[in-house]
């Protein structure tokens, strides 16, 4: 059945996750709680000996600790890891407890797990063997959250609270391999991470979705679909991305010029997108009129796209052209490739991923790829080159044309390692043992929520309206009875 290529894929469903969910989260909780009091603790610049590092390293001020320079910009991707994707996820008119729950949930585990991975990777103390921690380091862990959560959106209604735990563990270990394999092994540049982020999340979850398959979807299709408030909500979800992309971009930039061209280019590439999709999703909908999906997906594509080159000489008017192709490519995707990719591929791809993160961050590898080959010193400066590539060390031979190189190897490798881990994941998840629902039950809080029912139509005070009221000159009281006026 489906894409599987395995015997144990299609068991019975048991969606009851009463003993499974609990023992999942308890048991992990109790691990992350072991693993941090063994291997992780405070940097030097969030130790208690503070002041005596000032001393000793002739820093005047507690203005120059790392958290005042990046606290702003974490606080602006926090708010973008758990509102802003919270919130666009809630478009479905049955699914808005899991959306948002479900978000929270994988994001709480994940950014525990990711400090974890990528501080064995990237922040290991020589000393003491430890894992030091502070601010950047909270950051990281949210981009790599970010990952799983564009994953989410592929697979949104369609897996159980167990399965999108398990799809976390796996995603954050990959894409701790595959980040170090890019930023430090090829060296290459990912400031906003269209590359180890967008692409690799996108392409992770597509595959998860194709292994997952469900031929007999369209038994839920009656819930696969939004409703007037819902649209509302997942709009709020848009305005949050979309106002805070720029710190996202340029959160984990060098201080000064770098984190500054960060947040400028991706600002310009932003405004530029929300024209371009406007006017295609208004050329391609009958009467011309606005589709809310485009508006509340297709708009981001630019903060995507600028991801990679964020830090570099894009120029501005390189942004917005970063920004109006990616407008177009991504409503375009929405109208024409959704629906051919289910059709023909079989990948059900429920929140359209694909058009807003998968596209937009190859295209953001290739434009990467293409400022860097194209760098001159006239151009960044001498120090602006090895600043911005951080030409130093072993790398300090390295010239731009050979960057951009690594830079297009690296957006293969993100790829790659998103198709194949997701291949991966995928049929892990198959196995009949998560508590995933049957393909009639997809789209729906009910299966893993308890819904408040239905306000009772029948309260006299709730429906009290002065036109049904004979005497027009009483009033309803507490209890439903009417007194006349005089």
């Amino acid at each position: 059945m489906g894409n599987c290529i395995v015997p144990y894929c299609d068991g019975p469903k048991n969606t009851n996750v009463r003993w499974t969910l609990p023992a999942v989260c308890f048991v992990w909780q109790t691990a992350m709680v072991i693993l941090f009091g063994a291997f992780v603790r405070y940097n030097k610049e969030v130790d208690a000996h503070w002041p005596e590092t000032k001393i000793h390293e002739n820093i005047t001020s507690d203005i120059e600790n790392d958290f005042y320079f990046r606290y702003p910009s974490f606080q602006d991707v926090h708010v973008m890891i758990f509102v802003g994707f919270g919130f666009l996820m809630t478009f479905m008119k049955r699914y808005s407890f899991g959306a948002v729950g479900f978000n929270f949930l994988i994001a709480a585990f994940g950014i525990q797990w990711a400090l974890l991975m990528q501080g064995w990777f990237h922040h290991i103390d020589s000393t003491d063997g430890m894992i030091k921690i502070g601010v950047e380091n909270l950051i990281n862990a949210d981009f790599c959250v970010a990952s799983c959560l564009i994953a989410f959106g592929a697979v949104l209604g369609k897996v159980s609270p167990v399965q999108l735990m398990v799809m976390t563990l796996f995603e954050v270990t990959l894409f701790a391999v595959e980040e170090y394999i890019i930023l430090n092994l090829i060296h290459a540049n990912d400031a906003g991470g269209s590359m180890v982020i967008h692409a690799f999340g996108a392409y992770f979850g597509l595959a998860v979705s194709w292994v997952l398959y469900r031929p007999n979807l369209k038994e839920s299709s009656q819930l696969n679909g939004s409703v007037y408030h819902s649209d509302v909500f997942a709009m709020i979800g848009t305005l949050f991305l979309w106002m805070f992309w720029p710190s996202f971009n340029s959160a984990i930039c060098k201080h000064g010029d770098g984190q500054h061209r960060a947040a400028i280019n991706t600002y310009l590439s932003l405004a530029a997108t929300v024209l371009t999709t406007f006017a295609i999703s208004s050329l391609f909908q009958k009467h011309g009129k606005l589709d809310m999906v485009h508006i509340q997906n297709s708009t981001l594509a630019g903060g995507v796209a600028v991801g990679t080159a964020a830090e570099f000489m894009l120029m501005p008017y390189g942004s917005l052209i970063v920004g109006f192709f990616c407008g177009l490519i991504s409503t375009l995707g929405y109208i024409y490739l959704t629906p051919f990719m289910e059709r023909k591929l079989k990948i059900q791809d429920t929140c359209g991923i694909h058009n807003l993160h998968g596209m937009p961050g190859v295209i953001g590898g290739i434009v990467g790829a293409i400022s860097a080959a194209g760098a001159t010193e006239s151009v960044y400066g001498q120090q602006g080159l090895i600043n911005t590539f951080v030409f130093k060390d072993d790398f300090k031979h390295r010239t731009p044309a050979v960057q951009g190189g690594y830079q297009a190897a690296a957006m293969c490798i993100a790829v790659s390692f998103g198709i194949g881990g997701g291949i991966l994941v995928g049929l892990i998840l198959r196995m009949p043992l998560w508590g995933d629902p049957t393909d009639d039950n997809c789209f729906d809080d009910e299966v893993y929520w308890e819904v408040p029912e239905e306000e009772d139509s029948a309260d006299p005070v709730l429906q009290y309206n002065n036109h049904t009221v004979v005497n027009k000159h009483a009033e309803v009281t507490e209890t439903g009875f009417t007194v006349e006026q005089h």
